[in-house]
């Protein structure tokens, strides 16, 4: 199985480096430090969303909801900046707070009503995206933050993007959870075989239940990033966010079925995604239709992706017919 998810990511690894090549040869000042800098910038709240998906899926669950989660935390954000006139630390813990709110109802729906967690955190998707245009109406925006709270999404620390800084915090911590702890491993151990785990002794329950939750805190640290470097807060912020997500996390080789997959591998699919869908407002040819191009790659990288996976399964069959036919 090492050697497995070692190959992936070498395959990864090489796509990377071919999508950096590419763009550096055919688009406009692309390798330039502004540029990998803006790269960086733009896929933080993407990462964080990756990273916290991990662990869900790594147990044989998803979460459709973690954009809507995002959205809404952007919102109570700035209601309570705005509007309630908290300091902008106090309504960011509050933001992050409701983040967990939502992890932890997607949690309990999931343990304790036995509920699937595909249709539970599709309910949730819409539940906290019409939320969020519930309190603003669809039309409120929040903006004219302080210019000590846009320093997290427009500032630079020792050189580096502020929020850079902040995933490489979250993904060290989410690494050392899922790769060096019984905790992480009991993922694992979820996503093979609940039933199995359970009579194992693990708490499956409990375990699920903290990674919704986590997600849900990781969401409302990310919707923090987002509208500091957008300077704005809407109803539609980290819309659509779940899928890519999900994609840079099944890309980096983590199994949709559960049980397999690494932080790393999920960090280099975040990579490729953000480097392609850059690469392609760079290059003269494709400008102009550069989003639908990149919608079109992306979802034939995740297809292959999902193929790549499902391949091993395939090819032993495949030759274990073949020994039956000849003996």
């Amino acid at each position: 199985m090492i050697k497995k998810l070692k190959s992936h990511e070498a395959i990864l690894v090489t796509l990377l480096i071919a999508e950096f090549l590419f763009f550096n040869a055919t688009g406009r000042r692309f390798a330039t430090i502004d540029n990998l800098f803006n790269i960086v910038r733009h896929s933080v709240e993407i990462g964080l969303l990756a990273l916290v998906m991990t662990p869900i899926i790594l147990t044989g669950g998803i979460d459709l909801s973690i954009g809507s989660t995002l959205g809404l935390c952007a919102i109570l954000f700035g209601k309570l900046w705005r509007d309630a006139g908290l300091p902008p630390w106090a309504a960011a813990i509050g933001a992050i707070l409701v983040g967990g709110a939502c992890g932890l109802l997607n949690g309990a729906l999931i343990t304790q009503l036995r509920l699937p967690p595909l249709i539970v955190t599709l309910g949730t998707f819409s539940l906290f995206r019409g939320l969020a245009e519930a309190i603003t109406r669809g039309v409120d925006a929040f903006t004219n933050f302080p210019e000590s709270f846009l320093f997290l999404g427009s500032g630079q620390i020792l050189g580096v993007p502020t929020q850079a800084w902040i995933l490489l915090a979250v993904a060290i911590l989410i690494w050392l959870i899922v790769h060096r702890t019984v905790l992480g491993r009991s993922f694992r151990a979820i996503g093979f075989s609940s039933e199995g785990a359970r009579y194992a002794g693990l708490p499956v329950e409990r375990r699920i239940l903290f990674c919704y939750v986590l997600a849900g805190l990781v969401a409302g640290i990310a919707s923090l990033t987002y509208t500091a470097r957008l300077g704005t807060a809407k109803a539609d912020a980290g819309y659509g966010y779940e899928l890519l997500a999900i994609t840079a996390v099944v890309l980096g080789g983590t199994s949709i079925f559960g049980g397999i997959g690494s932080v790393h591998g999920a960090m280099l699919g975040v990579a490729a995604l953000a480097v392609l869908n850059n690469g392609l407002t760079r290059v003269p040819a494709v400008m102009n239709i550069a989003s639908e191009l990149s919608g079109v790659l992306t979802g034939a990288l995740l297809l292959s992706a999902l193929a790549l996976g499902t391949l091993p399964k395939h090819l032993a069959a495949w030759r274990a017919r073949r020994h039956i036919s000849l003996h």
